[in-house]
Parts: C-alpha cells; structure tokens; sequence
C-alpha cells in the first residue's frame, strides 16, 4: 500500500477518451456537492508518479477509485464505494452486500467496461479531458507537487 494523499481525499480514475465514461463522472461531479472526490483521466502523464500502485494496472478495465490509504477499488466495487461516500445514494450502497448482487454488478460492469465505446461513441477529437467545472478543482491542479 502507498502512502496517504497529502489532501486526505479520494480520486476517480476514469478513461479520459470514452465518452460513456466522461458521461458517468460528470453525473458523479454533480452529485459530489461536497467535492470530495478528484477527478483524474487515465491518460494523465503523471498517473504513475502520483499513484505508484496503478503503474502495472490494466486501466482499460474499468473505473478506479484510490482511496487515502491507497487502496484501489476496481470496476463495480469503485462505484460501491462511490456511492457509500455520496448523499442520496449511500443508503442504497448496502444493496451491494445482498448476495449475489456483488457477483451481479461486477459482471454487469464488465460487460459495460468491455463496450463502453460501443455505449456512448469513441472519442478521436482530443475533446476527451473533464472540465475541472466551476469550483471543483481537477486533481492535477489540487496536488501540483505530488
């Protein structure tokens, strides 16, 4: 496990260049009213430097949440933990320990991960990169010395 994040908060790792992906975060962003999370695509040049653990990690995958511990959460368990962080859909969370539903949703996951681009379109046009978004701070911009 690496060392906690100087600011103490989680980050979302996504696939910058998937539109369905973008699509997903921006709905996370406008429900995160508590700007908890930062937001930081894949393709980032520094991914590796800052979050060491993710450097071997197939990250066409699906969707990573580093939490300040620097534990990753993968795929349908990221969105677990996305949601038992946020209001409104923390009290739903708990469906994710039903069983059965776990093996379910990272099934469900894979699936949408393996045709995400197929979902929403492919994104060619360099349009990839998330709006850092009035008063929400890209993680790039939050940590500049990490």
């Amino acid at each position: 496990m690496s060392e906690p994040r100087a600011d103490g908060g989680e980050t979302i790792v996504y696939d910058g260049e998937c539109a369905f992906c973008r699509k997903q975060v921006e709905r996370i962003r406008g429900w995160d009213r508590a700007e908890r999370f930062a937001y930081l695509p894949r393709q980032s040049p520094d991914l590796e430097t800052r979050f060491p653990q993710l450097a071997q990690a197939d990250l066409a995958s699906g969707m990573r949440l580093v939490e300040p511990d620097g534990t990753v959460l993968v795929g349908a368990d990221a969105v677990h933990g996305i949601a038992r962080r946020l209001p409104g859909w923390r009290y739903l969370a708990w469906l994710y320990r039903v069983p059965g539903l776990r093996w379910l949703a990272r099934r469900a996951y894979g699936w949408i991960a393996a045709n995400r681009y197929k979902l929403a379109g492919s994104c060619d046009d360099g349009a990839c990169d998330l709006p850092a978004g009035e008063g929400r701070e890209d993680v790039s911009a939050r940590n500049p010395g990490s």
